[in-house]
């Protein structure tokens, strides 16, 4: 299988996350989809034997990924969240904070590949990305990761495409409309326009050290609401308000109007895939 990047945006451009989604930060907790419990399950049978496992999470949005392994291993030592917009970041920690128990958090507010750990003893296993390794420099972000991680470390990477991917008759009369508002470039941020997908990422970790990859995929099935979908909307690169100028509430009353004569008794259905790569050292614990 080949994963590309999977939404428009710039890829490997410093700085671009803050300008995209500064605004976004309860729109992405509220409406982004979470990693499947078979996923995280699998991500979880990675640890067996570590003790204290610390868990570095790159892109950490909308903290998904902490908040489901938290609920499968209880022992995580720490969790290190990185991104490079604080306001996600608050927003991470605070939801995070209830159900943390015994186990520590810290944020980095930056770029992934500029990460180091904080203190002694914090070398992650395992080392996240979910739904964000397009937007990150990927081969200084695995030269980061081997520099740091646990001799055993899995690199995980993960998604799902978003719902400008996804081939359905109702979420391609939603990408219409949304070209109707918004110029074709879909201008992402401050550093240019969409473009087209890079390198597998199968071959970014070919050319790393973490070069043993294993490919594992969970169909998903979601129930959309058209107000959810909306919520969603603004939380991307490719429909965040912004992109509208003052045009932006005219889409919504659009939109709205559109998925509701799409909806089947309110719902709008996706019928996904979500996609991990496990990679590990050669000669590492698989």
């Amino acid at each position: 299988m080949t994963m590309h990047p999977v939404e428009p945006g710039v890829t490997n451009a410093p700085g671009a996350g803050e300008a995209l989604f500064g605004a976004a930060a309860a729109d992405y907790a509220g409406y982004r989809p979470g990693v499947p419990d078979a996923a995280v399950r699998l991500l979880a049978a990675t640890l067996h034997g570590v003790p204290a496992p610390v868990l570095l999470d790159l892109g950490a949005g909308t903290w998904q990924v902490p908040r489901a392994l938290l609920a499968v291993v209880a022992r995580l030592g720490h969790i290190d969240l990185v991104d490079v917009n604080p306001g996600r970041l608050a927003q991470a920690m605070a939801e995070l904070e209830p159900v943390l128990g015994t186990t520590m958090a810290s944020a980095f507010a930056g770029e992934a590949h500029t990460y180091s750990p904080q203190g002694p003893g914090r070398s992650p296993d395992p080392v996240t990305c979910c739904r964000a390794f397009h937007w990150v420099d990927r081969t200084a972000v695995l030269d980061m990761a081997d520099r740091i991680a646990s001799p055993q470390a899995t690199v995980a990477v993960m998604g799902d495409g978003s719902l400008w991917t996804y081939d359905s008759d109702w979420t391609g009369a939603l990408r219409e409309l949304i070209q109707t508002y918004v110029d074709p470039s879909r201008r992402t941020g401050t550093r240019g326009t969409h473009a087209a997908p890079g390198r597998p990422y199968e071959d970014d970790f070919a050319a790393s050290a973490c070069s043993i990859v294993t490919e594992h995929r969970f169909p998903v099935t979601r129930a959309w609401t058209p107000a959810n979908v909306v919520g969603y909307l603004c939380s991307t690169s490719f429909a965040r308000p912004d992109l509208f100028t003052d045009r932006h509430e005219a889409f919504e009353t659009e939109a709205v109007q559109l998925l509701d004569a799409y909806a089947a008794q309110g719902v709008l259905r996706e019928e996904s895939e979500f996609t991990m790569l496990l990679a590990h050292r050669p000669g590492a614990a698989s």
